[in-house]
């Protein structure tokens, strides 16, 4: 579905090189599995079962995991104005709107597709920003539904969810995995350690993939968002002021929802190192600031 959100064909090239080298990964990891467990049928349930299950139920997992809830427009009038102003903007449907109840500052966009797609923000976001910072990160997150981010991003990490919970498994059988003989016993060792192999680095390859995918594809939605408003500076304000605020929650609350980052306006992570920078799903802050400041003098905003 067109949107006026500009296309971004820069985007649209990564995510294809992306899913492309993904691809590649996953064959060969379907391949090795293949070879390695020898029972077809139980590799093509076990993938086929988790791809359909994580991308159907992504939005309803999503929200459980951030104990979010769908909200109407009499709970949450100034919300869904805000909503409903910017997919008029973009000439898109406007998502369903949930809000999660916790002190972290974020917003994040689910869904499988643009109709089915749900759009989440904290309270603690909504106690911090004004209007015109809120409108700017809702415009970000919208700005990922039009140019389906969303299905891409779970698609992709599909393959390393798959290699963590395959080698989970192939752990665990080896050591609860009941009395065989010697033979079979050192066959079945020379099998887990294979399978545990591959998973290794498959779930590494995709891993570094999926991280500079992510990274663009952020920047990408800011620029988008941006210029959807047509006010830079109020998605850079709210940038500054959410990553502050970050900053100042607990560790252990942070913790609680990094499995969330991928998907996250800004990634709930106290200070990085340039190194803990490359592996980010967020490029670092001065980056995202420049860029805005870039486009705020490009649109003449403020002169």
């Amino acid at each position: 579905m067109r949107t006026r959100f500009r296309p971004d064909r820069r985007l649209t090239v990564r995510m294809a090189v992306t899913m492309g080298l993904l691809a590649v990964v996953y064959v060969a990891f379907v391949a090795a599995l293949v070879v390695l467990i020898k029972s077809i049928l139980l590799i093509v349930l076990l993938v086929g079962g988790l791809l359909l299950a994580q991308f159907w139920f992504s939005d309803r997992i999503a929200l459980y995991g951030m104990r979010a809830r769908i909200v109407t427009a009499e709970e949450q009038p100034q919300l869904h104005g805000l909503v409903e102003r910017l997919c008029s903007l973009a000439d898109m449907p406007k998502p369903q709107i949930a809000v999660a109840d916790m002190e972290l500052p974020n917003a994040f966009a689910t869904g499988r597709s643009t109709k089915r797609a749900v759009l989440c923000v904290t309270t603690g976001l909504t106690r911090r920003l004004d209007p015109e910072e809120l409108e700017g990160v809702l415009a970000h997150e919208l700005s990922h539904v039009a140019h389906r981010d969303v299905v891409v991003m779970t698609i992709a990490s599909f393959l390393g969810v798959l290699a963590g919970l395959l080698a989970r498994m192939m752990l665990y059988s080896s050591m609860f995995g009941g009395n065989r003989d010697r033979r079979d016993g050192d066959n079945f060792v020379v099998i887990v350690l294979a399978v545990m192999a591959v998973s290794a680095v498959v779930y590494a390859v995709s891993y570094l993939l999926i991280r500079a995918l992510s990274r663009y594809r952020e920047l990408a939605a800011d620029r988008a968002g941006a210029i959807l408003t047509g006010c830079p500076s109020a998605l850079a304000s709210a940038l500054t002021k959410v990553s502050g605020e970050i900053a100042r929650i607990p560790t252990r609350d942070l913790r609680a929802a990094q499995a969330f980052n991928a998907f996250f306006f800004a990634p709930a992570l106290g200070a990085q190192t340039s190194v803990a920078h490359l592996l980010s799903t967020h490029p670092a802050l001065e980056r995202r600031l420049d860029q805005l400041a870039s486009l705020s003098t490009q649109l003449g905003e403020g002169a």
